[in-house]
């Protein structure tokens, strides 16, 4: 027997429970799929050593949950009843379990449409749109299918020999397993420094290795490279405590009696090869999406080392209309630039996405409002969303505010993916702003500490644009093509209230809307400027 819905979703974690949330409320037809015995399963089991690095800021001194959600990086959005996730945990750095707990809370409460112990084997094109097989022989259809399954199988990097090293997924976290043992990790994302940071204390030695230096997330913004929460390991590689950290490509592995040798190519020394002896391997090389469940009628393309199914600015599978993709899976849209791995950056990709689908299938308007196509009241708008998004503030420059002008006013939309706005709802408009919240990135890579980095002087509003902490920016398109932007200097507390902040937007948006709106101008990359 065939259950079929509009809508069938894979995968009952964070962005599954969310879009399920949203679609229930709209009333659409739906199901949710889940493989595990619960929802939230990835993080029954990951991370290994059970401590998040979302953060969980309990007291912002703020009493706006929008605001708050800056520094809740574990809460979904929509939900009733059951709060937030700072009610589920006191620390900073939650545990695992505590977010399951949470999860659970939000399925139960909302009395979503989750079917547990479902697993889908296989996937194919129907004249519904997609069918899927599932192991204990039902089958379930759909018109439109998203698949939030995130990022769940291990990559399983091209090694000569890699058969030989124990994989994150199953390896033992017990230091006392690894008593006086020479123990090689690949990879040195969070969780090679995870696992290195639990075995340091039983360990011989042990050795980090991959082919680029260690990223601190401090340095780069994007919060999943190295977090200080796990770098404790540096110091004692730096202070000569018999650990090391290698540049370096793993060419081969080779197993001897009770040891493995290990080829190395270094990133530098002149391409040094060496070989050195270990007693372990773990390979801590991050996970992969499993798109071996869908039939040759609609396998998505696999991009970033085969690692993440290629997607449209909609989310959806390049060529596989209707298959979309949701949770972390969104991330090769922004791929370790901003948050979509994560929960506090993908949530807001994912009602962005039921936005969409309300556009696409339901023929719902992207929500706006119309406001009066006045310098201060446009100037007013854009700096209170400033003030106050979470999105914009969590997905910076990926997430914008679209500003449409027309004939009855300009219409405001919140949260809409950049890409998509550009390519999508501006479509038609001769005459849009952009607006984003975003750091000066460029100069921060050009500066040899980000920590001791010269702020710009609050009143020097002519140099706003070399702004290098977070602040807004505004950019004006005609047919496309960008024409003028304006940079809000920054404010050290992230809140631009001040005539400094708000004069200058307002001239420039007097200047900008005195202008032709169709016409195509050289971009004016001042803070306060009119088009030439």
């Amino acid at each position: 027997m065939k259950e079929s819905h509009q809508f069938v979703i894979v995968g009952a974690g964070p962005a599954g429970l969310q879009l399920a949330y949203d679609l229930d409320r709209a009333g659409r037809s739906y199901v949710l799929l889940e493989r595990g015995a619960g929802v939230g399963n990835f993080f029954r089991t990951f991370p290994r050593r059970r401590t998040l690095i979302s953060i969980n800021k309990r007291y912002t001194g703020y009493d706006d949950p929008e605001i708050n959600l800056r520094w809740d990086w574990n809460s979904v959005l929509g939900g009733d009843g059951g709060g937030s996730f700072t009610n589920y945990s006191k620390d900073y750095f939650p545990q695992a379990d505590d977010l399951v707990r949470y999860l659970v809370d939000y399925a139960e409460h909302n009395r979503l449409d989750v079917r547990c112990n479902t697993e889908v084997t296989r996937i194919r094109r129907s004249d519904e749109g997609f069918e899927l097989q599932t192991r204990d022989g039902a089958t379930f259809a759909g018109q439109v299918l998203v698949m939030a399954t995130g990022v769940w199988r291990p990559y399983i990097p091209p090694i000569e020999g890699i058969e030989y090293a124990e994989p994150y997924t199953t390896m033992s976290v017990d230091p006392d397993d690894y008593l006086g043992q020479r123990v090689l990790i690949i990879g040195k994302g969070n969780s090679g420094f995870e696992t290195a940071d639990t075995l340091v204390s039983t360990t011989a030695m042990i050795h980090i290795v991959s082919p680029q230096p260690v990223v601190m997330a401090w340095k780069t913004k994007f919060v999943g490279h190295l977090r200080a929460l796990n770098n404790n390991f540096i110091d004692t590689y730096q202070l000569k405590s018999q650990n090391v950290i290698l540049d370096a490509d793993v060419e081969r592995i080779e197993r001897e009696g009770d040891e493995y040798v290990v080829s190395f190519r270094y990133s530098h020394a002149a391409g040094e090869i060496e070989q050195l002896r270990y007693d372990r391997i773990l390979a801590c090389t991050g996970f992969c999406f499993d798109a071996s469940v869908f039939d040759d009628s609609c396998r998505p393309s696999l991009v970033i080392d085969e690692r993440f199914p290629a997607q449209t600015s909609a989310w959806e599978a390049v060529g596989v209309p209707g298959l979309y993709f949701a949770g972390a899976v969104m991330q090769m849209r922004d791929y370790q630039q901003k948050q979509s791995a994560f929960i506090h950056g993908f949530r807001y990709n994912v009602r962005a996405l039921f936005r969409h689908l309300e556009r696409r299938y339901q023929g719902v308007p992207w929500p706006a409002r119309v406001i009066e196509p006045e310098p201060q009241t446009l100037a007013d708008a854009i700096l209170a969303r400033a003030n106050r998004s979470s999105g914009l503030w969590q997905q910076t420059g990926a997430l914008c505010d679209l500003l449409t002008v027309g004939s009855d006013g300009v219409r405001y939309h919140e949260d809409v993916a950049t890409d998509y706005a550009h390519e999508t709802l501006a479509r038609g408009h001769g005459h849009y702003y952009v607006i984003t919240l975003e750091f000066g990135l460029e100069l921060i890579a050009a500066a040899p500490d980000p920590l001791a980095i010269e702020r710009i002087h609050k009143d020097d509003v002519e140099r706003a644009d070399q702004s290098t902490g977070i602040h807004p920016i505004v950019r004006r398109y005609c047919e496309g093509t960008l024409v003028a932007e304006h940079h809000v200097i920054e404010d050290v507390l992230s809140e631009w209230k001040e005539p400094v902040h708000v004069e200058p937007l307002r001239a420039w948006l007097e200047a900008m809307l005195a202008s032709e709106p169709a016409q195509t101008r050289p971009v004016v990359p001042s803070t306060v400027g009119v088009l030439p």
